[in-house]
């Protein structure tokens, strides 16, 4: 066993080996316990661990893991990584672990334990272990001093958006011009500023080119002499850095140091960037699990800092004949929502997109929900030219019931997608009927033995002889027997309909006075034609 080393939290480690290795099943001490160490158990050896351990059970498949599990818990080990041999086995593991008070990681069963041991342990004690997103702030905030230093002028490290993410700490605010004292106090430039240097060329520059420029001064629109250069990984552009001249000079090295700078930041932001990638990868997998019904609660919450017992909803997004896991997509949903609801997270299952509302107002009215769904649905039809539809599960009272929300917006999506006159975003209230019907049709098409033959073989005979008698007994029926009504709607004479309805029944041997035969007849002739002929459309 190797040294054991400072540690990270168990939530860097679940980021850094990610879903394709491991699966969080269960975190009942929370994300932020420390893992700082692996250690090997082998089924022959007495289940012992240490505290802070990541124990592999190697050879200890399912529930033949359960006292390694306790022993782990008993000796306040991290987490215990095991092997399961079918997904019913991951509810005993999740009880046991959560009593034990230990995380438990589930391994894909092609993932080798070897692998596994080498990548945890580089994860832990490795140089290139990844740090926390905070600590590269304080990284930039320390570039941007140093840079100052050296440049002698005042600094702000910016995004591609000019976004300011660091910046210099200036003793006299004498030095400062409008745009430095704008751009710090509201964390971006503001635009009027931008658009001259837009006007300028200079954001050009900085976007093709790894050199310096600088930007002479311009009293009149209160701006000092600054040198400016573009971040960049390659050819991909990260930011900028400015550095703004005070009352004296800039350094003579000023330029050459800002190239440095330029470079020291790319590698900071590179490793951001992978970061905030990692966390939501790990954000949308404790969704993913919490809305299968295969992860609790706990763990997400204590990820997110969430309330657990506080009312949440599921809203569901599905695009028809497109791609809703589209990145552009995707992105429009979460800045629509995030826009509205700060605590909303997101996650693409099986071809939609569903938005997690987590501790909402007890008051929240379900309009209110519906009427952000519809921003997004509007925003995807006018700026992407994509139909989205929108359902809006029940509002549930804590997280622990989030899989009854995500179940009632497939209801109401599925529904939607076997068509039907039903809204673009609808809550269940607004489309039960729709949504009943829908689901005994399909219950109707997956059991053929629930189906009267003589029905199917009225649909088959219209295939066969090219006749319109399904088509039109429906229509007197959606039209309850007013045969005018269906005629106008088939566009044919009123006897004509009549003599089809006639001989429908002649064919068939069915009674259309009968309530329950007209019953079935309505819901059955919305079926699609038993015999590839056309759909009697819905």
């Amino acid at each position: 066993m190797s040294t054991p080393a400072a540690g990270i939290p168990l939530r860097q480690l679940l980021m850094s080996l990610g879903e394709p290795l491991v699966e969080l099943q269960a975190a009942p001490a929370g994300l932020d316990v420390p893992v700082r160490d692996v250690a090997i158990l082998d089924p022959e050896d007495p289940a012992t661990a240490a505290p802070g351990e990541l124990v592999l059970a190697i050879g200890a498949r399912g529930r033949a893991a359960l006292p390694a599990l306790r022993a782990a818990g008993r000796a306040r080990a991290a987490a215990v990584a095991v092997k399961l041999d079918a997904p019913g086995q991951a509810d005993a593991l999740r009880e046991a672990a959560t009593e034990a008070g230990v995380a438990l990681l589930s391994v894909r069963r092609e993932t080798r334990w070897e692998h596994l041991d080498a990548l945890a342990r580089a994860v832990i004690s490795g140089p290139d272990a990844p740090e926390s997103p905070e600590h590269n702030a304080g990284d930039l905030f320390s570039l941007a001093q140093t840079t100052a230093v050296l440049t002698g002028g005042i600094v702000s490290i910016e995004d591609t958006s000019s976004r300011v993410l660091a910046y210099s700490r200036s003793a006299d605010s004498d030095e400062v011009d409008d745009l430095r004292r704008l751009s710090i106090l509201g964390w971006q430039g503001p635009e009027p500023y931008l658009s001259k240097l837009r006007e300028w060329g200079i954001f050009q520059h900085l976007r093709s080119s790894d050199s310096v420029i600088p930007v002479e001064p311009h009293p009149e629109l209160g701006l000092r002499r600054r040198l400016a250069i573009g971040i960049r990984a390659g050819a991909q552009p990260l930011g900028t850095i400015w550095v703004q001249e005070g009352s004296q000079p800039l350094a003579p090295q000023a330029e050459q140091a800002l190239v440095g700078a330029a470079r020291v930041a790319a590698g900071q932001l590179v490793r951001r960037r992978r970061e905030v990638s990692a966390d939501v990868r790990l954000t949308q997998t404790l969704l993913t699990g919490l809305l299968e019904g295969s992860t609790g609660p706990q763990s997400l919450a204590t990820h997110l800092g969430l309330q657990p017992h506080r009312p949440a909803t599921v809203l569901a997004y599905a695009a028809p004949g497109t791609d809703p896991g589209r990145a552009e997509v995707t992105g429009l949903i979460s800045v629509h929502t995030a826009a509205r609801h700060r605590g909303a997270v997101l996650a693409p299952i099986d071809g939609r997109i569903y938005v997690l509302l987590p501790d909402l107002p007890a008051n929240l009215a379900t309009s209110t929900v519906r009427d952000w769904a519809q921003e997004v649905v509007d925003a995807a039809r006018d700026h992407l030219a994509v139909e989205l539809r929108a359902a809006i599960g029940s509002t549930v009272g804590g997280l622990s019931e989030v899989p009854a929300s995500r179940a009632q917006a497939d209801r109401i999506l599925d529904a939607m997608g076997r068509g039907g006159v039903v809204p673009e975003v609808a809550a269940l209230i607004d489309v039960q009927a729709e949504v009943l019907v829908s689901e005994v049709l399909a219950l109707l098409q997956e059991r053929p033995a629930l189906r009267d033959p003589r029905l199917s073989a009225l649909t088959a005979y219209d295939v066969r002889h090219g006749t319109r008698l399904a088509e039109s007994v429906r229509a007197w029926l959606d039209a309850l027997g007013e045969v005018r009504v269906a005629a106008q709607a088939l566009h044919i004479h009123p006897n004509t309909l009549r003599y089809r309805v006639r001989r429908a029944e002649q064919l068939t041997g069915i009674d259309l006075a009968q309530p329950q035969q007209r019953l079935l007849a309505m819901l059955q002739l919305r079926l699609p034609n038993e015999e590839g002929g056309p759909r009697s459309g819905a």
